[in-house]
Parts: structure tokens; sequence; C-alpha cells
């Protein structure tokens, strides 16, 4: 990766910061920069996602190797997210950021849209009109629709060859596109992060400022112990050298909170950086932008314990399990859903009988969340890809096959 490209993001972090923090709620004079950078990434992911998955699926060849794909992904992502909650909950412990916060609730409360429910969700991944999938943005319908699209062109064999020829031309065009839109990345992070510096000062983030340290201590342990060990052990690689290739990913991430919006920079990064292969990064990237959401299993953990601080309640050990298994298996139902994050906690106090009322008292500083967790996601997909990629070249592997 080079380094020029890391310091003049590490730069615009930096002045981004300066300006928020001089300019304060004026800081919005910079956000035309933000808004041209998030629509250029906008503009690219649909014919990404449809085009790379296409060709991923045509490469691959067969259901059985699609299966064996997606059934390591799922596990990998289970089984972080566990780890997540688990980590979020001590740091609940060891920070206890709800006592003695000086915060109000004065009969405040959030409007919170709700999960449509794990069955529902699972249904709505089948499109009845692909057309309108691919218009309004519907990633888990759009990978359904690329997967079939991929699996028929393979079926169908020779006569297919120019519609796959099509989709891998596309694919190089979009790849193409995304390496010129990612020397914007700079300038749309200064546009993004200078008014949420200005927007956020010291007086809002003061009084919660302990959970938000959680929330950042709880991120990097998660990042530095779990990602890290699977890099090096599943993954075969330093994990400094993987932290170091998907930087810009994450730094993208952190400023636009959106696993989805950061995607194109994602397959990226995984692909140049990390020496993944397109065919699965093109399948478990999009995949782990909709359900995987290990940021977000971390602040459903702190949050659940701030929350329980702050009202005097002690949690028990049945209880604590409670939100471990509904925290993790919670990001199915709210897949695709704005605001997920907050859902998602609105499932998990609803489990174990906390007030909803707390939620009010994360939401005025949950962009802030967000952009952590957000991060982390986009790490947690990347390791996947990493992994997944790096157990199927082994398998496919002569050596390994005949030993």
């Amino acid at each position: 990766m080079d380094r020029k490209f890391v310091w003049q993001i590490v730069i615009a972090f930096i002045l981004a910061i300066i300006v928020g923090a001089i300019f304060g709620e004026k800081a919005v004079f910079v956000e035309p920069l933000g808004d041209l950078f998030l629509r250029l990434i906008k503009f690219i992911i649909v014919p990404l996602i449809l085009s790379t998955i296409i060709v991923g699926v045509t490469s691959a060849g067969n259901i059985k190797k699609l299966g064996r794909l997606g059934g390591k992904t799922i596990l990998y992502f289970l089984a972080t997210s566990m780890f997540a909650i688990s980590i979020g909950l001590m740091a609940g412990f060891v920070f206890q950021p709800g006592k003695n916060t000086g915060v109000t609730l004065e009969g405040e409360t959030v409007e919170v849209a709700e999960s449509e429910g794990v069955i529902t969700t699972l249904l709505n991944i089948i499109p009845t009109n692909p057309l309108e999938s691919l218009t309004t943005g519907s990633i888990l319908q759009i990978i359904f629709f690329a997967i079939f699209i991929g699996l028929a062109i393979t079926m169908v064999g020779e006569k297919a060859l120019p519609v796959q020829r099509f989709f891998e031309g596309l694919s190089e065009i979009m790849y193409k596109i995304t390496s010129i839109i990612m020397k914007l990345v700079p300038i749309g992070i200064f546009g993004l992060l200078a008014p949420i510096v200005g927007a956020y000062g010291i007086s809002v983030l003061l009084p919660l400022i302990k959970i938000i340290l959680a929330m950042a201590v709880a991120a990097i342990v998660h990042v530095a112990i779990v990602y890290s060990t699977a890099v090096k052990s599943f993954g075969k690689m330093n994990p400094v050298q993987f932290l170091k290739g998907i930087f810009p990913a994450a730094t993208v991430a952190f400023t636009t909170a959106s696993s989805s919006g950061t995607l194109p920079v994602t397959m990226k990064n995984t692909q140049e950086n990390l020496g993944v292969s397109k065919e699965t990064s093109s399948f478990i990237l999009p995949l782990g932008a909709t359900i995987n959401m290990d940021g977000t299993a971390i602040y459903q953990g702190l949050a659940v314990m701030f929350i329980a601080q702050y009202f005097d309640v002690s949690l028990s050990f049945s209880q604590l399990l409670m939100v471990a298994l509904v925290g993790t298996l919670a990001s199915i139902g709210a897949a695709g859903v704005p605001g997920a994050g907050l859902i998602m906690l609105t499932m998990v106090l609803t489990a174990i009988n906390l007030p909803l009322e707390g939620i009010a008292l994360v939401a005025s500083i949950d962009r802030i969340l967000d952009m952590i967790r957000t991060s982390v996601n986009i790490v947690g997909d990347s390791s996947a890809s990493l992994i997944v990629d790096q157990s199927e070249k082994k398998h496919n592997d002569p050596a390994n096959s005949s030993a």
C-alpha cells in the first residue's frame, strides 16, 4: 500500500479535527466535499456488487463450492460476534459507564424503527422484482439475484459465454472506477469528519465520555486479540500487515458510519493489499456488510451494561447469557434496516426486561459510537474474507488433496 496515500488520510483526519474544533457547527461549510465522496461511492455500489458476484459464482463453477464458502463465512461471523458481545459486556463491568453520569432523561424518548424479524427478513432476501432491487440498492436481494444469474450462466454453458464475458468486462470497469474514486478518500474523510467534530463539541461528549472511551477500548481489544489471532492462525498473515492493508477502508467506515457505503473501498483493499481473490471477496464482503456486525455486538453488550447501571439494575448470569445470545442473532433480524444498532438494542433490552427509555441515554452520542462500531464491522468482514480465502486455497491445493 502507498505510504503517501496513508499519510494523506492521516493528515485529512487531523485537519478535520482542527477545523471542526475551530469552527464548531459552522464547519458544515466543508460538508459538500463529504457529500460528493458519498455520492461517488453510492454510484458504484450496485453495479460493482452485481458484476463481481456473478463473476465470482461463474469462477466457482458449482453450488457445492458456494455452499462451502457460505458455511465457513456464517460460522466465522457467528463466532466473532459472540466474542464481540462478551467483550462489550466486560468493558461495561470494567468502566462502569452508567454510574454517576450526571445525565437525566427528563421524559426523553427515541423513535426506533421496528425490525421485521428473522423470518420476514430471510423471505425478503428473495426479490419479487430484481430490477426494483437494483434501483433501490437492496444489497441482500442483489446478492441473491447475482448468485442465481451466475449459477444459471454456469449451467447453460457455451451459449451463455457472451453474457459471462459481459459481466467480466463490467466488473473490470467497476474496479477501475473504484480505483479513481479511491484517490478522493482523504478529501471525503475531511468533508465528512469536520462537521461531525464541530457538531459534537466537548460539552455534548463530556457527560458520556466514559461510554465512548469504553467503546473505543473494547473495539481495540476485539481487533487486537480476536481478529489478529484469527488472521495470524487461520489467515497466515502478520496482523500488522493485515491492519495496514485494511486501514483506508477502516477510516472510510469511521467517517461514513456505513458498512455498505464503504464496500467498494473494502473490496479494493482486501484484493490489492491483502491478496484475497476476487472470487472470495466479491461473495463474502457484500454479505458481511449486510449481516456481520461485530462492532454493533460490542455496542449491544456495553450499552446494556450502561443502561442497567444507570437504572441501578443488577443483571443475573442468565440475563447476561441472554444478552449474548440475542445480541449475536439479532443482527440477522435487523439486516438492511436503517439504525440497525438501535433496533438491535431494543430487541436485547426487551429480552431482559430493561427499560427501553434507556435508549435515549445513548442516542445523543449514537453517531460517535456508530463510527467506532462500523470500523470494527469492516475489519471483521475483511478478516473473514482473508481467512476463508486461505482456507479455500488450502482446500484446492493438489498437495493437500492427495495427502
